[in-house]
């Protein structure tokens, strides 16, 4: 932007944008923006190849959660991906490596660039309880979760929220849950429809729903606490409703339930793989 402003004719916005005092409206302004826009907007900005692609950072890679057991398929590696495809400034935009797995690497090598997220696995005793809040494709270590214990034949009980827009197309690994129900493994299962009725329903609010049954699991039998998805919105509205139960059932103040959920953090019992 630096240097489309230096080379266009006029760029006033641009120039205004990129003073330090106005870091919010920068961000606001490049919501959905992609680099061709800005060159789209400012054609008196002229840039050799070469000087260009100087100029552009290194894609980096997509992270995607794994979404199976090894103990399950030994030999294979599950994702679930959401293709992103939406309109934007006049064009049809895609996402880089939701499209791309999508559309184009059918018969193709892909690079796999390995990730390990230390602090993001099941507790060491497979007793304990663990509640898991995994909207969209947030549910895929919980898929993987619920497997792995099955495999190595672990006790503890397992309650799922998953959330999405529509129970009748987006209700993603519905016969696998619905089978861990019936055979025991999937010990409760919450789900959040959003656009099925006229009043939006989240996964934090099922949380609320049953706050005196989480507080059990979380308060009397330490079960672990596990979140994954989207870190804009639903994460912390996840948090919000998890702080507010603790208050609510545990009849602590603010500063109490605050102090609670932290030792919570700390002790390893409230998870995160937020993005």
């Amino acid at each position: 932007m630096k240097a489309i402003a230096e080379r266009a004719s006029a760029a006033p916005l641009l120039t205004d944008l990129l003073d330090p005092e106005r870091k919010q409206d920068l961000e606001t302004y490049l919501w959905g923006m992609e680099l061709i826009d800005f060159l789209v907007e400012h054609p008196s900005a002229h840039f050799a190849p070469e000087e260009f692609v100087g100029l552009l950072t290194k894609l980096q890679p997509r992270l995607y959660s794994v979404a199976s057991s090894l103990k399950a398929y030994p030999d294979q590696v599950h994702f679930i991906v959401d293709v992103i495809r939406y309109e934007s400034h006049g064009r049809i935009r895609k996402g880089v490596a939701s499209s791309f797995l999508a559309e184009r690497a059918n018969d193709v090598p892909v690079p796999v660039f390995p990730s390990v997220a230390k602090h993001f696995h099941l507790p060491e005793n497979p007793d304990t309880p663990i509640i898991m809040v995994g909207p969209g494709t947030g549910v895929a270590p919980f898929r993987a979760y619920l497997q792995e214990r099955k495999a190595i034949g672990a006790k503890g009980k397992n309650w799922l929220f998953f959330g999405s827009q529509h129970e009748k197309c987006d209700f993603a690994y519905r016969e696998e849950f619905e089978a861990f129900k019936k055979e025991g493994i999937l010990t409760r299962l919450d789900c959040a429809w959003s656009r099925d009725q006229p009043e939006k329903v989240y996964v934090q609010h099922r949380l609320l729903k049953n706050a005196a049954e989480i507080w059990k699991w979380l308060d009397a039998e330490g079960a672990h606490f596990f979140v994954c998805g989207d870190a804009r919105r639903m994460a912390k509205d996840v948090d919000a409703a998890l702080r507010k139960i603790v208050q609510e059932q545990g009849g602590k103040g603010n500063d109490q339930a605050n102090e609670y959920v932290e030792k919570l953090k700390s002790e390893k019992r409230y998870k995160r793989d937020v993005y």
